[in-house]
Order: C-alpha cells, then sequence, then structure tokens
C-alpha cells in the first residue's frame, strides 16, 4: 500500500492537475463550448491508454535502445528538473503553454505532452526497471493518479471560476518545488547507482 500511495503521488505532481487546469482552457478556447467537457474525456482517454502503453512495454524499450537503469533514471531525473523548473520559473519563451489550436486538439497538446509528458514516461519506465514485480502496484497507483486529474480536468472551468488563477499558479509552483527535490533524488540515485556507490 506505501508503494502505491508513493507512486501515485508522484504521478499526480508529475501530472499537475491544478496546473493543467488554465492550459486546458487555453487549448479549448476556440472550440465549441458544448464539445469541452467530450473533447477532454477523449483526451484524458489517450492520454491512459499511452501511459499504459509505456507501464507495460518500458522494459522492452530499454532492451531494444540497450538502456541501462542507471542512465534511465539520471534522464528522467534530468526531464522531469526541466519541467519543475519551467513550472517553478515560467517565462513567455520558456512555459509549459502549447500555442493554442484554432479548431479542437487532437492528442497535442492536451494528452501530449500535457498530461503523458516526456517526464511522466520516463519515471514509469524508472519505476518498472527499478522494480518489475512491483507493475501491479504501479498500474493501481497510475489508474489512481490519472482519475484524480481527470476529475480536475473535468471541471477545469469551474475550479478556475472558483479558485482564480493566482491560486492555480501558486499551487502550480508549490507541485513544482516538489518536483525539484523528485528530480535531485532521482538523479543523484542514478548516479549513485551507476558508480556502485553505496547508500
Amino acid at each position: 500500500m506505501e508503494l502505491i500511495v508513493s507512486s501515485a503521488m508522484i504521478f499526480i505532481l508529475i501530472m499537475d492537475p491544478f496546473g493543467n487546469v488554465p492550459l486546458f482552457l487555453t487549448a479549448l478556447a476556440n472550440t465549441d463550448p458544448e464539445r469541452r467537457k467530450r473533447v477532454i474525456v477523449r483526451e484524458l482517454l489517450i492520454a491512459l491508454v499511452i501511459m499504459l502503453l509505456f507501464l507495460f512495454g518500458g522494459q522492452a524499450f530499454m532492451q531494444v535502445f540497450h538502456i541501462d537503469s542507471p542512465a534511465l533514471t539520471v534522464a528522467g531525473g534530468v526531464i522531469l528538473m526541466l519541467i519543475a523548473l519551467r513550472m517553478v520559473f515560467p517565462t513567455p519563451e520558456r512555459n509549459l503553454r502549447e500555442k493554442s489550436p484554432e479548431d479542437e486538439p487532437f492528442i497535442v497538446p492536451l494528452a501530449i505532452p500535457y498530461l503523458a509528458g516526456p517526464s511522466l514516461l520516463a519515471m514509469e519506465i524508472v519505476l518498472v526497471s527499478g522494480d518489475p514485480d512491483a507493475i501491479p502496484s504501479y498500474l493501481v497507483a497510475l489508474v489512481a493518479s490519472w482519475f484524480v486529474t481527470a476529475v480536475v480536468l473535468y471541471f477545469s472551468q469551474g475550479l478556475h471560476r472558483v479558485l482564480g488563477n493566482k491560486t492555480l499558479i501558486a499551487v502550480e509552483r508549490l507541485m513544482g518545488m516538489v518536483l525539484v527535490i523528485v528530480a535531485t533524488q532521482m538523479a543523484l540515485q542514478g548516479t549513485a547507482e551507476f558508480f556502485g556507490v553505496l547508500r
């Protein structure tokens, strides 16, 4: 149970549901209001399928490209750090926003990279490669975190009205700070594993 809870928390932090609320609203700005919730559900399901593919196919990916676990752990930490820094210190040139589609977004940018982004997919592979026997626990954690994110994003328009943009930005900054710590731990762990440093 502890593994499920800790993994789910990491997944939720990476998916950043509250931080994604304004991003989703921006991406759906030109979509017919009557279709927005259906589009959100469709993109959420597409993202879940992609997440599950990487959860169960991560080991095969590593074998095909001859990637060792330490390298993947460090790479995941670096990607996570870049995402976290953009969450904490966004700029007009470097932020998590994609250009708003003219009509209705499909897969990009909602499913990828807002939900099933490179940091989340890398984290899945890292976790599974570190403990392949725990895939059932990771599956429960992933689906649970996806469900929490789905609920938040499904009601994104109402949340944005209630909480306001400043509150959502503050939550995103806080999640970014936590991700900085997680990314640092991943990089240190991968480096220690590569050099055979015992902790």
